[in-house]
């Protein structure tokens, strides 16, 4: 007999939000439970690749997003010692390849916000907020998960299969004994996001933007504001090893770092700052038993070329088609070890190799090692084939690709 218990997710982020949606479509129950009160408003990831614009796509939900947010084909790297322009890579260039040739900006807590304007007054479209996820036990044909409510009392529930989206610091995956290897880099990002348009200050910049410099690199990018208020331009900036959170977010030192950037007499206007964390690490399996894990609960990177969100779509999509498939008994639960086997590859491979190596080529700090790779970068933007290959492998369609190769 097919299990009937409905999923049950631990989280209501985007990646979250995007698995229930992909459940929802296929018929199959699930009761997503999040901690806080109403979706979380962070300022976190905001790119979606071409290949992930393409699976939300088919979820309905890219029209939305594409009427909302800003379309960056164009993105650029920019040298911070010598003040030029390095390389420009334009998406447009695989517009025979790709049914979406640009990086759509639209920040994930828009996502989250959407999802729930479009399909949250159907009840069958179950997201339970003021509801933590705090064990669970795991039996041969179901799980039964506890939530700890706002007032403090428990509620038990029974699903079919757990699904961990509920970050890096998984209670899920924690419960399920899942190792999660890899580093804590020693230094924190402060991202910085201000109202002043800077394109009108440098044309050189485009929505999308990375300057590298040994001692303080910069991802710079630009996202729609609120309707009442202008678009925001977001600085990803390094700290200091032991700078601390308060003195990184004085007024003074995020004017400093910002005029280090664009020189200019007045103060910025300051939309917002966050401190963040930064690790590179994968879970060693992506489900066990009838636990799943997806997004940052199952891997975490830093956030330069934007691919922590679009690693984390991509899981909650090809995990709904084979985890519907099993649940319907249209599928052997050995789907459910493919999922893990071609998102772990996907992973490692592809998400972590590339921001890992996205780092190193904005901090270079040898001389002679950092000339090397500008004009290694700029020769290869100038060279329409190999621009292609970098763009295929650094906006994840490789990945894509070779996922689906696994079996």
């Amino acid at each position: 007999m097919v299990e009937r218990d409905p999923v049950i997710i631990s989280g209501a982020g985007p990646v979250a939000m995007v698995l229930a949606v992909a459940l929802y479509r296929q018929g199959v129950p699930f009761i997503a439970l999040e901690m806080l009160d109403e979706p979380f408003v962070d300022q976190r990831a905001a790119s979606h690749h071409p290949p992930t614009i393409a699976m939300l796509n088919e979820l309905g939900l890219a029209e939305h997003m594409i009427a909302e947010g800003l379309k960056s084909p164009v993105y650029r790297f920019h040298d911070r010692v010598d003040h030029e322009m390095i390389a420009e890579f334009d998406l447009g260039d695989l517009k025979d390849e790709v049914e979406f040739p640009y990086v759509l900006q639209y920040e994930q807590y828009k996502l989250v916000r959407k999802v729930i304007e479009l399909f949250g007054h159907d009840p069958a479209f179950d997201v339970r907020f003021s509801h933590t996820v705090t064990g669970f036990e795991q039996f041969d044909d179901h799980v039964m998960v506890k939530a700890e409510l706002a007032d403090g009392s428990v509620e038990t529930l029974r699903g079919s299969y757990l699904v961990g989206c509920d970050g890096g610091r998984s209670v899920v995956r924690k419960g399920a004994g899942i190792d999660f290897a890899g580093f804590t880099y020693p230094e924190k990002f402060i991202k910085i996001g201000t109202y002043f348009d800077l394109t009108a200050h440098d044309d050189r910049i485009a929505i999308r933007n990375y300057f590298s410099h040994p001692d303080e690199w910069c991802n710079l990018f630009q996202v729609k504001g609120e309707p009442d208020k202008p678009d925001i331009w977001r600085f990803v900036v390094p700290m200091r090893v032991g700078e601390t959170e308060e003195e990184a977010k004085s007024e003074e030192s995020m004017q400093a770092r910002l005029k280090r950037f664009f020189e200019r007499d007045q103060n910025y206007e300051i939309a917002y700052a966050n401190v963040y964390t930064v690790s590179q690490r994968v879970a060693s399996t992506f489900n066990k038993g009838r636990v799943l894990l997806a997004g940052d609960s199952a891997h975490v990177n830093n956030p330069i070329g934007g691919m922590g969100l679009n690693g984390g779509i991509h899981d909650a999509v090809n995990l709904a088609e084979k985890l519907a498939a099993v649940w319907k008994g249209e599928g052997d639960v050995e789907l459910l070890d493919l999922y893990t086997r071609q998102r772990h590859q996907a992973s490692t491979e592809f998400t972590q190799a590339q921001t890992i190596a996205n780092k190193k080529q904005l901090e270079e700090r040898d001389p002679v090692q950092r000339k090397k790779r500008l004009a290694d970068m700029r020769a290869m933007s100038e060279d329409k084939e190999q621009a292609k290959a970098y763009m295929r492998r650094a906006q994840l369609i490789d990945s894509v690709a070779a996922t689906a190769a696994i079996t």
